[in-house]
């Protein structure tokens, strides 16, 4: 499981969120809309992911 990662794309703007789903969209390292940033695959990372689901996009690679 080390070597897995996850594609995360920014799909909705966070300007009109929750101000903790945005300080999350912006800990994930996504700034703009289709942005796309690689994560390693760990439960951090899914926890911040499952929070601010609505606005981004998850591929497995």
């Amino acid at each position: 499981m080390a070597d897995k990662k996850l594609k995360i794309t920014l799909v909705k703007s966070p300007i009109g969120a929750v101000p903790k789903n945005a300080k999350t969209v912006e800990a994930l390292g996504l700034r703009k809309i289709n942005q796309v940033v690689e994560m390693p695959d760990n439960a951090a990372v899914r926890g911040m992911i499952q929070r601010v689901r609505h606005l981004v996009k998850v591929e497995e690679i």
